[in-house]
């Protein structure tokens, strides 16, 4: 009997990868499909991306007189130089469709990589500008968007708030725009990743117990830049784990 329904357990579990599998390949099938309608030179992109790369692996191989072993391995190195510009211009397409919405930096923080502790909406107005709280290695990081000279004085006031509580814990402050001083949305992750790391894994659990007694101050902020985004979005981390 048990033996069953281990085999009946196996089969639904395999039915289920299955399934999960099909879906996967249908959503990057689905974002190919959205990428190629806005972006000509994605195909060219790929494709020569693609001969480059079988090319290189091919030529070396045909200098050392092993070109046929090593043509295999040049078009599964073509192919996944290819998935990779495709995955680059899916995600700067999506970038530059929510730069600038309101909460444009709260879903960019959402899909963030590492370990890092996101807060969104700490402070916010009811202009929809705000400001998201981050913990990492660094130690604290406001992330703030919307009207410059609004946003200062949210960041400001949220400086001071939390220094208060972190004593000598290092707090940055980020501007998201493309103005001087201010850092590009499609950068975020970049800049947050060369900041020092200045905490170990301890003391941001530590840190993040601290902060977790403050409230949340302003109005609620959308979840993410725009509805048409979310399938994009899906696609864009579907891409990522593959």
């Amino acid at each position: 009997m048990a033996g069953k329904q281990d085999k009946e357990a196996a089969k639904q579990a395999k039915r289920a990868k299955k399934a999960a599998s099909k879906e996967k390949r249908g959503q990057i099938f689905q974002a190919f499909k959205m990428q190629r309608k806005e972006d000509k030179a994605l195909i060219p992109w790929m494709l020569g991306s693609f001969l480059v790369v079988a090319g290189l692996v091919f030529g070396l191989g045909w200098l050392l007189g092993i070109q046929w072993w090593l043509l295999p391995i040049g078009v599964m190195l073509g192919l996944l130089a290819a998935v990779i510009i495709f995955g680059r211009r899916v995600q700067k397409t999506v970038y530059a469709r929510a730069e600038g919405q309101p909460g444009a930096a709260a879903w960019a923080l959402d899909n963030l990589r590492g370990r890092w502790r996101v807060t969104q909406t700490v402070a916010a107005t009811t202009q929809l500008d705000a400001v998201h709280r981050v913990l990492g290695g660094p130690g604290v990081i406001l992330v703030g968007e919307g009207a410059p000279h609004r946003v200062k004085t949210l960041l400001s006031q949220e400086k001071k708030r939390i220094a208060r509580l972190v004593g000598d814990t290092p707090i940055y402050d980020v501007m998201i725009g493309n103005e001087e001083g201010q850092v590009p949305l499609r950068r975020l992750q970049n800049h947050l990743m060369k900041l020092p790391r200045n905490l170990k894994p301890k003391q941001v659990d530590a840190l993040e117990a601290k902060l977790s007694a403050l409230g949340n101050r302003g109005a609620a902020m959308p979840k993410g830049p725009t509805p048409q985004n979310a399938k994009m979005r899906n696609m864009q981390r579907t891409i990522r784990r593959r």
